[in-house]
């Protein structure tokens, strides 16, 4: 994702339900009937300067119940330091932000994830790494940091869940050590449930699951190249996702929530989202094609009894001038997508 584009705790009985029922499955069963949702989430983008709750009162009015915060730190893998609450971010990016932030969303009867996440110019967080352990060490302490800054944060505002880390996939395979040492020092500070977000692929190579609470995944799956699929093609897309995700939920014992998911309202919103970003100036506007995904990802998942749900990428607090191709970015806000989401989101 671009920059600015880009749970309470769980009962016993719902994550021990959901492990008895996983366990007596030896396949992927069929589609039944829809579940309530539990994380009715909406990623919000940070407001760049100080703004009445009005944003918020418009992801009410989607039936939304959580929305995700995301304060940036910046990093370059040249220098090895996280910078974070700088005057020259956004104010919704900076503690003082977050903090009115939160509690507005608190106000408004929403809980909160709140989701530092890592912005390196040039490159995907996933492939930060480094080559000298002096390096590393250096990265580690900054980044430890600015994680224990926002996870004292989120403990004195009773934040309902806080993610640890954001598609980190190359730094937790070189340094599995520092992020298992991390989460017990954010448990020292922090005091609710903690998540990490996996990118879609290599969710199940994370090696640390059984020291949090919740699975997160950025479900970006990558379903089906049709330039306008329609649900049914969609639900049959996801069978294979579903059954890796079954297997996994059974493995770890977890619940799963999906930490961003979306679509860009262009032809071919479904498959590798990704690449589109990088054209998005020459695709097709396809407002219906988001809205059948949307719709589709709803349908599959709303019947895992271990899924969540998760937080969709994502409302603007302010649509301006800075907004550059909204007839194809990822919100949902006055698109079709929108009445799809508020139909599921509902109580």
């Amino acid at each position: 994702m671009t920059l600015h584009h880009r749970i309470g705790l769980l009962s016993i009985s719902l994550i021990a339900g959901a492990w008895l029922w996983l366990g007596s499955q030896s396949s992927v069963p069929p589609l039944g009937e829809p579940r309530s949702i539990r994380i009715k989430g909406v990623t919000l983008e940070a407001p760049p300067r100080p703004t009445p709750d009005s944003p918020l009162t418009e992801i009410t009015q989607v039936n939304a119940n959580w929305i995700a915060i995301i304060p940036f730190g910046f990093t370059r893998q040249e220098s090895a330091q996280v910078q974070f609450n700088s005057d020259r971010q956004w104010w919704g990016e900076r503690t003082a932000g977050v903090r009115e932030t939160i509690v507005h969303a608190h106000n408004r009867n929403l809980k909160v994830m709140l989701k530092p996440q890592l912005w390196i110019r040039g490159m995907w967080t996933g492939d930060l790494e480094f080559k000298q352990e002096e390096q590393w060490q250096s990265w580690e302490q900054s980044y430890a940091d600015f994680i224990l800054t926002f996870a004292r944060l989120a403990d004195s505002l009773q934040v309902d869940l806080f993610c640890m880390g954001t598609e980190f996939r190359k730094a937790i395979a070189a340094r599995p050590d520092f992020w298992i040492t991390l989460i017990s020092q954010i448990r020292q500070v922090y005091h609710g449930s903690i998540t990490y977000a996996a990118n879609w692929d290599d969710f199940d190579r994370v090696p640390f699951w059984d020291s949090l609470d919740l699975v997160g995944i950025n479900a970006y799956f990558p379903l089906i190249r049709d330039e306008n699929p329609s649900v049914d093609a969609l639900i049959k897309a996801w069978k294979p996702y579903r059954k890796k995700i079954n297997s996994w939920a059974a493995k770890t014992g977890k619940p799963v929530v999906f930490t961003e998911y979306g679509y860009l309202s262009v032809d071919g919103c479904a498959y590798n989202t990704w690449e589109l970003e990088d054209r998005l100036p020459d695709c097709r506007s396809n407002e219906l094609a988001q809205a059948n995904a949307y719709e589709a990802l709803y349908t599959v998942w709303s019947q895992e009894p271990y899924w969540q749900g998760g937080f969709l990428w994502k409302w603007y607090p302010q649509i301006n001038s800075h907004h550059r191709h909204l007839d194809k970015d990822y919100t949902p806000q006055g698109k079709i997508a929108q009445n799809v989401i508020t139909r599921w989101y509902q109580p």
